[in-house]
């Protein structure tokens, strides 16, 4: 017996695709608005705007009442696990080196390698930021890093803005490699013709980033004093990361781009030294928005007597045996191991869900990931330091509950946020956003970095959006390949390859990234503030992008198309 009528979603349900388009457009400004003008609390936020999401899917997409909140349960589910978990997980794993005392270490360990934290802000931030993105993703990077400077120094504030500015370039081929892999899967083209665009458009980002991030950190006087090693680090990132992202190994790219790069900014600092460290430690401490800063970071001199070879270890063993877990559970038979504890279940209500191809939706089913999640591998990382550090495994257990109890509103808004997400997609809304600005013809080029933009900020996944869009991305090189220089193929391969890359500025402002900064900096509730201070660096980013690509689809920049 079908309980629920088969509903497809339409992409264009009121006669015009600018109108569907605009009112699909609602949920979004609804989100903005309240969050970003009008200063709601982010739970607040997250659930008015699944309200309008709902309302729009329901009266304007026609979708039925219970599929819709039936989709808006699922979501809020996957908001809660794995993503709230993900997030726990990286905290716990923190506050366990803060409890044992152990963290301290680490916060002179830092000053070994310099005393300078802006240039120590671009080496844990962007490089080693990079690499936990390849390993874990999921929020974790920007968990840990905005966690680490802030115990060198950094202002809550400016901790999270850095670490989520940082957060960029690596997303693309975070997660070993799944996002631009579900690129091109769902757009029907090999890895390695999609990988390779993606690579190169990123590539350009990595000579800004850095820059972006001295700017937040010290203002001009950081760009000026630290602009060599800014350029160092982007252009060594840059390079590995399309030399890498062109290869049959291009799911490692940010894994050697990371690495590399530590190890060659390492090497360079020892013929070049900053000036105005100690200067810059007296200021990265400065709130950089006192209404919600209340307690200032008091800098304190680098002190690394006492530093032997042992302490160094063990400070360092909860990132060691992060970086050992997560490449062990890369392994390709590790990682098949893992998922056959997963759980799939058919969905309640949405048995009846189709794609807009026509297709069984993705979303009637719903898998349990048990142990194939990173919230699970830094669980384990979090235990076993705990008891490396010889914490009393109830004072281990006790850490867990505390923040569990902290994070009781961030939960609420992420759940709220990927619910949200779920119900405009099933219903057709992010489709009709993208098949509005497809509509652009010849100019389109220019705009397809804007698809994954979007489709990150709604989903808070640039894996996620590439499933949303990237098929569309496909079907508009279709349309206007045949015009360009590049032929079909090849305007197929760059506006693919260009929407992934796209995906990873809308990382930043992606309400479920600005909750797990400001959880992870003790400033729950004060997403609104974090969203003005980097809403700026998105556009700025994605202008950039936007340029580069469309500049890449005529003879001027046609030469970095493989």
């Amino acid at each position: 017996m079908v309980l629920l009528e088969a509903f497809r979603p339409d992409t264009n349900p009121l006669g015009h695709q600018w109108l569907s388009a605009l009112v699909a457009l609602l949920p979004i400004l609804a989100m903005l608005i309240t969050l970003g003008a009008l200063r709601w609390k982010a739970h607040w936020a997250g659930i008015f705007s699944w309200a309008v999401a709902l309302v729009v899917a329901i009266t304007a997409f026609k979708m039925p009442v219970l599929m819709a909140l039936s989709t808006s349960v699922q979501g809020f589910l996957y908001g809660l696990f794995p993503i709230v978990w993900i997030l726990l997980s990286a905290i716990w794993m923190y506050q366990v080196t803060v409890i044992s005392g152990r963290f301290d270490d680490l916060r002179r360990t830092f000053f070994l390698i310099s005393d300078d934290p802006r240039v120590l802000g671009i080496l844990i931030a962007f490089c080693f930021g990079g690499l936990l993105e390849a390993l874990a993703g999921f929020g974790a990077p920007v968990a840990i890093a905005a966690a680490m400077l802030i115990a060198i120094g950094f202002g809550k504030l400016r901790g999270a803005v850095t670490a989520l500015v940082a957060n960029t370039v690596p997303v693309a081929f975070g997660a070993v490699g799944l996002p631009v892999l579900m690129a091109a899967k769902t757009s029907g083209l090999g890895v390695l013709d999609v990988a390779p665009i993606t690579a190169r458009v990123c590539g350009v980002l990595c000579l800004v980033v850095p820059f972006l991030m001295l700017a937040i950190m010290d203002g001009r006087k950081g760009v000026k004093e630290c602009w060599p090693f800014g350029l160092f680090v982007g252009v060594v990132f840059g390079v590995t990361k399309v030399i890498v992202g062109g290869t049959a190994v291009y799911n490692l790219t940010e894994i050697f781009a990371a690495v590399v790069s530590v190890v060659l900014a390492m090497a360079f600092l020892k013929v070049w030294k900053p000036k105005g460290g100690r200067e810059a430690a007296q200021r990265i401490g400065i709130p950089m928005d006192e209404s919600i800063e209340t307690e200032p970071v008091v800098a304190e001199a680098p002190n690394t007597s006492g530093l032997t070879g042992g302490r160094i270890v063990m400070a360092l063993v909860p990132y060691i045996l992060v970086i050992a877990v997560f490449s062990i559970a890369a392994v390709p038979a590790v990682k098949a191991t893992l998922a056959k504890a997963d759980v799939k279940m058919a969905w309640p209500g949405l048995a009846s869900l189709l794609s807009a191809s026509g297709k069984p939706a993705s979303h009637q089913f719903y898998t349990w990931p048990w142990l194939s999640q990173p919230g699970f591998l830094l669980a384990i990382v979090a235990i076993a330091v705990g008891l490396i550090y010889k914490v009393p495994f109830g004072d281990i257990l006790k850490e867990l509950w505390v923040n569990a109890k902290k994070m009781k509103f961030s939960a609420l808004t992420i759940g709220m946020v990927v619910a949200l997400a779920y119900v405009m997609g099933d219903s057709g809304q992010t489709l009709a956003l993208g098949l509005f600005i497809a509509g652009a013809g010849a100019v389109y080029p220019f705009l397809a970095p804007v698809l994954g933009w979007i489709g990150t900020y709604v989903t808070g996944s640039d894996t996620s959006a590439n499933i949303l869009f990237s098929q569309l991305q496909a079907s508009v090189g279709d349309q206007i390949g045949a015009g360009s220089h590049l032929g079909v193929e090849g305007v197929k391969h760059l506006l693919v390859g260009a929407g992934a890359a796209g995906g990873v500025v809308g990382k930043m402002i992606s309400p479920q990234s600005l909750t797990v900064a400001a959880t992870a900096i003790g400033l729950a509730g004060g997403e609104s503030v974090i969203l003005r201070k980097v809403f700026g660096y998105s556009l700025i980013l994605l202008v950039l992008m936007c340029i580069v690509v469309g500049l890449m689809s005529t003879p001027v920049l046609g030469w970095m198309v493989p």
